[in-house]
């Protein structure tokens, strides 16, 4: 769809308008800033209905696409779903407004006074596929955090994405803050996110959200810095320790809860002594549930119902009602595998033994770890920060959900007495 003849001209424009934004909104005052954001979703819950009919015209081109039955979920918004993001809005809100936080103070013997304190990183450019609560999200943190942040949403939820959009702006205006401060790129051409890539002069980070290839495309073309949010490869290894009932809530919930999100499990490693007991009666419930298990050979044997896992299943991300599962012997094994096939997101163990449990988080890396609970709690909304712009996998700056504190730098404030260096 090219719908607008100039998408350089476009680019630079919104990019300038960013970088003005971002100046003023570096000191607004928390007081506006919270403001806007209920603002913003008093605004949705009003234009529920609205946003319901042009999230109707989305999925029908979902449907015209061929998008997967867990991408039409992702993209699919009903009152309880525009209910949630009214109340993301509305925690981010009430989140404490990390601008200006003092970080650390320290005084020298030379007399000076050092404050490292928390600033905004200026202009973020948001990349996204499919699901329109991102622009909420994103617009939400960014704001909160005294960031200008420019919104290409994916071509699926181009609808959606701006009618949200368009009651974050009335939420800015209330409040009397730049409306250029929350922008959504208003075409669907890919040439607009080769042009946000390269937009050095006006914007400071890039922050993907969405599948491999985006991500793979955004880390190979971006010229911008860029937050890595690699796809959501989460496994569940069941320890020889694991207690019979809590083995089969979670992984169940890990699963099927909604198998479209990045916290979804893809990978179910088994302890050897289990596949005769727990081991085969949740892979059981699992096929019960609809879910289809890429089995190894030796749970192939056990377990009818399955299919056999070829190599291409390890590593996999299905966003799908399927899993890969596999047979291990110890936790080191299921340590070396995850090592190997995983994508640093979130994993998790299921035992009662604190020393399995303990080796498994120290040995692992990955930006979440968890133990005895859902994978699908991988989200910053359940972890206390009102919402989240993403998971980013990679190890500089930002890790795990990106909330408003991640999405902020540091500078140093000296102070002197006429201090003098000798």
């Amino acid at each position: 769809m090219k719908d607008i003849a100039d998408i350089p001209a476009l680019m630079a424009d919104i990019g300038a308008k960013a970088k003005a934004a971002a100046a003023d909104l570096a000191f607004a005052p928390a007081e506006a800033k919270k403001a806007a954001l209920l603002g913003a979703a008093d605004a949705v819950w009003d234009n529920r209905a609205a946003i319901i009919q042009a999230n109707l015209k989305d999925l029908e081109f979902g449907r015209e696409k061929g998008l997967s039955p867990a991408m039409m979920d992702r993209l699919m918004l009903d009152e309880d779903r525009i209910g949630g993001i009214v109340g993301g809005l509305r925690a981010v809100a009430e989140q404490a407004d990390p601008v200006g936080e003092i970080l650390e103070e320290w005084d020298r013997p030379t007399g000076l006074n050092i404050r490292r304190v928390r600033t905004p990183l200026g202009v973020v450019g948001v990349i996204y596929e499919s699901r329109p609560n991102v622009t909420a999200d994103a617009g939400a943190l960014c704001l909160k955090s005294g960031n200008a942040v420019i919104l290409r949403g994916g071509s699926e939820s181009f609808h959606s994405s701006s009618e949200i959009h368009a009651c974050l702006v009335a939420g800015l205006k209330s409040a009397g803050l730049p409306e250029h401060a929350i922008q959504l790129v208003p075409t669907r051409d890919r040439a607009a996110v080769q042009e946000l890539l390269t937009m050095i002069d006006t914007v400071d980070v890039i922050v993907p959200r969405g599948g491999k290839g985006l991500v793979g495309l955004v880390q190979r073309e971006a010229r911008v810095p860029v937050f890595a949010h690699l796809e959501g490869i989460v496994h569940v290894y069941l320890d020889a320790a694991a207690d019979p009932q809590k083995a089969l809530d979670v992984v169940l919930n890990a699963k099927t809860r909604r198998t479209g999100i990045c916290g979804a499990a893809e990978c179910l490693l088994i302890h050897e002594s289990l596949l005769d007991t727990v081991g085969q009666g949740i892979l059981e419930a699992l096929i019960k549930a609809g879910v289809t298990v890429h089995a190894d050979d030796t749970i192939a044997a056990k377990v009818a119902g399955t299919v056999p896992a070829t190599e291409e299943d390890w590593g996999k991300e299905y966003l799908d009602m399927d899993i890969a599962a596999r047979v291990v012997s110890d936790v080191d094994v299921a340590i070396a595998h995850i090592r190997r096939f995983g994508s640093d997101h979130t994993d998790c163990i299921i035992t009662e033994d604190d020393a399995a449990a303990d080796r498994f988080f120290e040995r692992l890396d990955s930006a979440i770890l968890m133990r005895n609970a859902s994978t699908q709690f991988a989200d910053g909304g359940e972890f206390g920060m009102g919402a989240e712009i993403g998971i980013a996998t990679g190890k500089m700056h930002a890790r795990g959900p990106v909330g408003a504190a991640q999405l902020t730098s540091f500078k140093y404030l000296v102070v002197g007495d006429g201090t003098v260096r000798s």
